[in-house]
């Protein structure tokens, strides 16, 4: 897909789902070429210190900050995975294909953070998907909306934390991506109306919201089992 077939103009509700979910694939492979940018950064072995003590701690400066998004996309590409393993009951034919290719990409994103992290990645996280009915539709997509909404606002917030220009580039790469996920989902929950952009996180100003690690971390604190700290974070 080309530039000038996303600035096509909206074409008719018909053609409007498939043109979507090729915008999305397109996104998809924009972002998994940021790894290009992975390389091992100095720090703490964090893996070293898991084993130690038992519990996760992000780290510091940007160790700590691509940890942070580790650990998100960890949450999502378990998430989606067994999305797709598991169909809700009804699931369409376009919500299979617009959900595997949400969940390739976040497999993406976590394979290009491993990389850029390499020896001072955390280990693999536990996920605890208990709260979520996986048959259910309505489960399943306004999970899948919380996590985006929520993966959106962490890269908001977190990326003023970064002073490495290649690992900033990369994250704003993502986060587009992470965006184009969540205003999907809103139409799929809701569609064809407003919501993609809804007022709960986008304000007048026409800005996105932005989460601190702490707020974002406590809200997906109920999906991850395994212990995280992220005491070196802003």
């Amino acid at each position: 897909m080309s530039h000038s077939d996303v600035l096509s103009p909206m074409p008719d509700s018909g053609d409007r789902r498939s043109s979507r979910r090729s915008i999305l694939k397109w996104a998809g492979a924009a972002a998994a070429s940021a790894a290009v940018f992975g390389v091992d950064v100095p720090g703490l072995k964090l893996a070293e210190a898991f084993a130690q003590t038992g519990a996760v701690d992000l780290g510091g400066g940007d160790v700590g900050v691509l940890n942070y998004a580790y650990a998100l996309e960890q949450l999502e590409a378990a998430f989606y995975t067994q999305v797709v393993a598991s169909p809700y009951e009804g699931m369409s034919g376009y919500e299979r294909s617009v959900l595997r290719d949400i969940r390739d990409h976040e497999i993406a994103h976590r394979a290009f953070f491993a990389k850029a992290l390499g020896r001072n990645r955390i280990p693999n996280l536990t996920p605890n998907f208990s709260a979520v009915d996986f048959g259910s539709r309505r489960s399943v997509l306004t999970t899948a909306s919380t996590f985006e909404d929520l993966g959106v606002s962490a890269y908001n917030g977190g990326g003023q934390a970064i002073k490495n220009p290649a690992y900033l580039a990369a994250a704003g790469s993502i986060v587009s991506v992470e965006a184009r996920h969540a205003a999907v989902l809103r139409d799929l929950i809701q569609p064809l109306s407003s919501n993609f952009a809804g007022y709960d996180v986008v304000n007048f100003s026409g800005l996105d919201v932005a989460r601190p690690p702490s707020q974002v971390l406590m809200a997906a604190a109920p999906f991850i089992a395994t212990p995280i700290t992220a005491t070196q974070l802003p």
